[in-house]
């Protein structure tokens, strides 16, 4: 190979791109829980100039599973049993799985946040180990009942400091520790199958936040082993502007299915399309996690092509994890377009508008075919750039 020149040309990365026999059984989803509030609050979504539900949008576009968050007691219009259960019926309706996020909490579970429901409030480990094997039970079997059966679901979000505290946290001092948190989630493993209908097979997650860290997911998954939690899967999260390099995701995944023999799946993941903000022109001022080029990862642009760029080579990776562990990826939130703030209250906001797969508008981005061939979407929305180029 010569430049015009004449002189040799340094390759310093090649791609080829066309069918892969190891993607073919992926789970490929998205976090749709904010769906029913953006249709609710006036949003419409278009694909080729076409009104559309994000629920069938992704389907068009290669998905095949949703997940939906489940709280306890959130302020009206956020994700309780009743709006999961009519999002459920759209998302079979449109032949695709479900994935049952529960965070048995009143409203947003993560690393810094697990509380207590207020209905729970005052139960000690024995009550609480009861209430959450009955209600995850209940919660499920109310898939079950309706004919939309849950396919897959994690006890807790993002548990890497426990769930219910003080109850179930660990990693402090004067708390429950790990041996609260294993009795806690074994009450959720047994509830969930107790209320899973007989002959479906329903798959249980363990989910953790530190997708790029293997020393970390590593000790947590060993102590849910040690402690006897069953488990089906391994879920984590993984955000680049969070949990550092791809290559540290690739180097997690690939450890972890070497340690634990378990499919890995890549619970929540996003790239911005644009450092703009979408929520100043309403009048909020919210902003965004990703707001300079320091914060982007190397070769992956904010823009639907870098979005696009990026979540295919997540997707390669996975594809390659030994044993063929790799099992699938949902991308968070990809129709949380302004308009619906992340708890109510007057100029708030969104801080992930710029890292969905449809614009401030509603409009579907090109990145909206992060599971196809990415060469196929770059000819179908750059047809005359060469290289192809998705801007």
């Amino acid at each position: 190979m010569f430049s015009g020149t004449g002189a040799d040309v340094c390759v310093g990365e090649f791609r080829s791109y066309g069918p892969d026999p190891a993607a073919a059984g992926l789970d490929f989803g998205a976090d749709l829980s904010f769906t029913p509030q953006e249709l609710a609050a006036g949003a419409q979504f278009t694909y080729h100039g076409q009104a559309q539900s994000p629920v069938t949008i992704m389907k068009e576009n290669g998905g095949n599973y949703v997940r939906m968050r489940l709280w306890v007691n959130p302020p009206p219009g956020y994700s309780n049993l009743a709006s999961d259960l009519a999002l459920a019926r759209q998302v079979r309706q449109a032949g695709m799985k479900i994935y049952l996020d529960i965070m048995y909490s009143d409203f947003w579970a993560d690393p810094q946040h697990q509380d207590i429901p207020a209905v729970w409030a005052g139960q000690d480990l024995g009550q609480l180990t009861a209430t959450v094997q009955s209600y995850t039970q209940q919660s499920v079997a109310a898939f079950a009942k309706q004919g939309t059966p849950v396919d897959l679901v994690s006890i807790g979000n993002e548990i890497r400091n426990g769930i219910l505290w003080p109850v179930g946290e660990i990693n402090c001092t004067n708390c429950g520790g790990w041996d609260n948190l294993a009795q806690l989630l074994k009450a959720g493993v047994a509830g969930a199958e107790a209320g899973n209908p007989a002959g479906h097979k329903l798959l249980v997650m363990m989910h953790y936040d530190q997708g790029g860290d293997n020393a970390l997911s590593s000790a947590f998954y060993s102590q849910l082993t040690s402690h006897g939690v069953p488990f089906d899967v391994i879920g984590l999260s993984y955000y680049p502007f969070f949990h550092g390099a791809i290559s540290a995701m690739r180097a997690n995944v690939d450890a972890l299915a070497t340690q634990f023999r378990k499919p890995i799946v890549i619970a929540e993941t996003q790239y911005p399309w644009t450092l703009a903000n979408g929520n100043s022109p309403l009048g909020d001022s919210t902003g965004d996690f990703v707001w300079q080029t320091s914060q982007l990862s190397p070769g992956y642009p904010a823009s639907p092509g870098g979005q696009l760029s990026f979540v295919t080579d997540e997707l390669s990776i996975l594809a390659q994890v030994p044993g063929g562990l790799g099992a699938g990826l949902f991308y968070w939130a990809p129709d949380w377009i302004p308009g619906v703030p992340w708890e109510p209250g007057a100029n708030i906001g969104s801080p992930n508008v710029n890292l969905t797969l449809f614009n401030f508008e509603g409009a579907a981005l090109p990145s909206i075919g992060i599971f196809q061939n990415p060469a196929g979407v770059c000819e179908r929305h750059a047809p005359d750039s060469s290289p192809c180029l998705v801007g």
